[in-house]
Order: structure tokens, then sequence, then C-alpha cells
């Protein structure tokens, strides 16, 4: 018997395997990441499969079992048709050697493959859709499967009750709406005291995150506080283009693109304000991450609904239209200008930490998946 391949009825542990296409730095791979190292913790067996290691991934505990899906590079075809079926039979083998007692699968095609390749295997697969599900199953066929194929599907996990709305009733009798998990590294009390002079944005540097907007926005307050920086931390194609922008605005000095750090919680503790300014968003991890420390916020109020989810204007933070620069100005002035108001919203976004606590949260997700074992015998 080759590794991984064992029988259920020879296991005590729970085994549960979670797919997805790789570990990279990102809001759900966190969330992977973070509910694995947890349900190892708490006595279950975890298998992580990734199609491929990308780099600066986040990393697994030796006790997490990771295994990769993507063929070999000796086996790959010039026929994208026979890529696809190679990929599928590894990744069905992969199923019928780990025998995992539940797959749960995170974000568009990886659903739709976790259901194919185990189809008659008899393991429950909990799929969960991370981002605005128009955006993830962008294509009229993905659509189709998306609001089609999913009634396979043991469950169905969502981020928004907007994203709700995008499934037939047959799959929303399925689907629970579970919080994401907190990442340790910001549970701590809110700092009360001078705060640095400085706004933070966090996030893959891509067309959809719009950090252009900041850039734009601080551009146009730059003068009137002229002691205020702007600092973006996160990496992607945009990098290169939003540096030279802060070049063009006469504002490199003042402007920050660091790329990605490790210790985001401790880079914007202290923060005087923190922008989210994407097109899309599931529930944004970044913008959790921020409130539940207390900083004073902007969003966007974008679909799929996350950030009004999370913000009631004006009181907790601050919703803005998606792509209004002006507002955003509008609204930055009003941070940096009154520090009482600021103050009294970042101290009211902290309120959420509660909602949001990890050891609460990964023991719901926990929940849920072992609800989805057979009755013990």
């Amino acid at each position: 018997m080759g590794k991984g391949q064992r029988e259920k009825k020879d296991r005590k542990q729970p085994h549960i395997a979670l797919f997805i296409s790789a570990l990279r730095k990102g809001g759900s791979e966190r969330v992977l990441v973070n509910l694995a190292e947890y349900l190892k913790d708490n006595g279950v067996e975890v298998t992580v499969v990734t199609q491929y290691e990308g780099q600066g991934e986040y990393s697994l505990s030796p006790g997490i079992r990771r295994v990769f899906s993507e063929i070999t590079e000796e086996k790959k075809s010039r026929s994208r048709v026979v890529n696809f079926f190679r990929r599928f039979f590894k990744l069905r083998g992969i199923w019928k050697a780990e025998r995992p007692d539940v797959i749960l699968s995170f974000i568009g095609k990886n659903n739709l493959m976790a259901l194919l390749t185990s189809s008659f295997l008899r393991i429950p697969v909990v799929i969960s859709v991370r981002g605005e599900p128009k955006e993830e199953y962008y294509s009229g066929v993905l659509r189709f499967f998306a609001k089609t194929y999913f009634a396979r599907a043991a469950g169905v996990v969502l981020q928004t009750k907007e994203a709700m709305q995008f499934f037939p009733e047959r799959i929303r009798k399925k689907a629970v709406i579970l919080k994401n998990p907190l990442n340790p590294s910001f549970v701590r009390e809110r700092f009360e005291g001078e705060r640095e002079r400085c706004i933070h944005a966090v996030g893959r540097m891509d067309a959809n995150k719009n950090h252009e907007m900041i850039l734009r926005a601080f551009a146009a307050l730059a003068a009137d506080f002229p002691e205020v920086r702007l600092v973006i931390y996160g990496n992607g194609e945009c990098r290169e283009p939003l540096i030279k922008l802060s070049e063009q605005l006469g504002l490199s000095e003042r402007i920050s693109l660091p790329g990605t750090v490790s210790d985001v919680a401790d880079k914007i503790y202290r923060s005087s304000a923190f922008v989210l300014s994407s097109y899309s968003e599931g529930m944004p991890n970044t913008l959790i991450e921020a409130m539940c420390m207390g900083l004073p916020v902007i969003s966007t109020d974008c679909p799929c609904g996350g950030p009004a989810e999370l913000i009631e204007d004006g009181v907790n933070g601050y919703l803005i239209p998606p792509g209004d620069g002006k507002a955003l100005e509008e609204r930055l002035r009003i941070l940096l200008s009154d520090r009482e108001k600021a103050e009294k919203m970042g101290r009211n976004a902290s309120k959420l930490l509660e909602e949001y606590r990890p050891e609460h949260v990964d023991r719901t997700w926990m929940d849920y998946l072992l609800s989805f074992l057979p009755p013990a015998k």
C-alpha cells in the first residue's frame, strides 16, 4: 500500500483535504493556511492539495502533508485537451490515494475540478466561493456549471448575502455564510496614542485593487498635509507602473510601495487611515484586519457586498462608490483633519474583533466540515 493509501476504517482521526491552486500570499490562501493549522492543532489529519508551488508562499507546519496535482513537464502535451485529462486523472488519483473524509475546495475552477474528479468516490465535497461570483465565474460556460453542477456539492460556503443571490434556490439551500478567521497577529489591543501620519493600503497590486485611485487622491491633498505619507504593501503586475506614477506626481519621497512584508500588523498598527479601493471583493481580509485593530477605514462599496456588511457608513468607517477618487479624497481629508472623529470611528471599528476572533471562527469552520462525516459506528 503506497504512501497516503489507507482505509478509512483504520483511521481514528478525521481527515480533511484542502484544495487550492497554490499558497501564494493572498487573502484566500491565508484563510486556508490558518484553517489548516487550526484543524491540525485540534486533532484533524490535514492534507493540503495544490496544483503547483509558487514563489513567496505561506508556510505549513510539518504536521500538515502537502500534495501537488500538477502534471510533470515530461507528461505535458501540446494539446490543452490532453493536458486537461491528465490533470483530471492525476487529481482523481490523489483523492483515491488519500481517501479524505471531506474535501474543502477554494476558488473558481478549483471548485469545479474538485467536484468532477471526486465523482462516485463517495467523498463529500464542500466548495468555497471566495470572491464576487460573477467575477470568479466570468464566462457563460463557467456560470452555467456554477449554477447547475454546484448542486452536487455536499456544502457551499459563501462570503456575503449578496453572493448568495447569484445561485439558484437549490444551491442556496445547501449554502452557508462563514466568516473569515482573523490572522492571530491582528488580535491585539487597539493602539491609543499619537498615530503615525500615514495612510496605508494592503493587497495584491492588480487592476481590480485600483491602487492608482489612492495615489491620485493622495496627490490631491498632499500639499495640505505635508507631514502625511502613503504606504501600500503588496506585489503584482501594477507595482512598477504605480512606482512610476508616484514619480510623475512628484511624490516619490512620500509614497512608498515596499512590496510584500511579513509583519503587516506591526506596520499598520498606528496608521491614521486605511484604504481599500477595489472594484470587487468577496469579504476582504485586509479590511477586516484593519477594522479589528481599530484603524479608521475607508472602503469602496464594491460587489459582492463584503465591505457594506462590515461598515456602517460614517460610524465605524466610510463607504465610497467604486472608482470615485473625489469621494476618497474628501473622506481622507476628514480623517486627517478631524482626529477626534477618526479616533471615534476607529474605536467603533475595533468592536468587530469579537466577531472575528480566530478561535471562534475556525471552530465554526471545523464543526461545519466535520458535520459531513458519517456517524461513528
